[in-house]
């Protein structure tokens, strides 16, 4: 099976505010086990970007407890680790942008979303459980989908699932509790502060 998930930010306190759990330990193993309780340890996992926050070191002790096949779409906030070479221990492969076919679908993996209009979908994640300038426009294009844990009940998903999941928040049919994330996690990558940073990740023999 193959499922698909976006922007964990384990230990990232500030995000707290936007989601349903107290202090960072409880978000962080409430994503943990509703990995596990989803994933088995021969299907497979693609994370869309944002493992943790930019800088500090990889959450290995967390990556290491997730079941399954992982394969790691990089966001804008994979590339500021001091360890970022260490991803490879945890990922089978780290990209910036990847197609795969998921049966006899055809996806396209990348953080940031695009306009799609083909065949097959778009998946990405980075907007969160925003509804800004960016929910309206995301919400005429079916085919580009939302991968991100706040838009997904915080689990992987298969993609039956994730049309589902999407087409029920762009409808306004979930009644979110919590409100959406803070503007610096909004919108597409030009209007954030910076630009994303496709630094290649350094692969080293002693990081496998």
């Amino acid at each position: 099976m193959i499922y698909y998930t976006a922007d964990l930010h384990f230990h990232y306190a500030p995000l707290l505010p936007s989601r349903p759990f107290a202090t960072v330990e409880e978000m962080d193993e409430a994503l943990v086990k509703n990995w596990n309780d989803t994933v088995g340890s021969e299907d497979t996992v693609y994370l869309v970007g944002d493992i943790g926050w930019n800088g500090g070191r990889v959450p290995g002790e967390l990556l290491e407890r997730l079941s399954g096949h992982k394969h790691l779409i990089r966001g804008n906030h994979d590339t500021g680790y001091e360890d970022a070479g260490r991803l490879y221990r945890w990922f089978e492969t780290v990209t910036d942008f990847n197609e795969i076919d998921d049966g006899e679908t055809h996806i396209l993996l990348c953080h940031y979303p695009m306009l799609y209009r083909k065949r097959g979908y778009m998946i990405h994640g980075h907007l969160h459980h925003g509804r800004g300038r960016d929910y309206e426009l995301l919400r005429q294009l079916p085919r580009v989908l939302n991968a991100g844990v706040d838009v997904n009940r915080y689990r992987p998903v298969t993609l039956a699932e994730l049309v589902e999941n999407n087409r029920a928040f762009y409808a306004g049919e979930r009644d979110d509790e919590v409100p959406p994330p803070p503007p610096m996690e909004r919108g597409l990558p030009g209007s954030l502060p910076g630009k994303p940073d496709f630094r290649p990740i350094p692969r080293r023999k002693e990081d496998v």
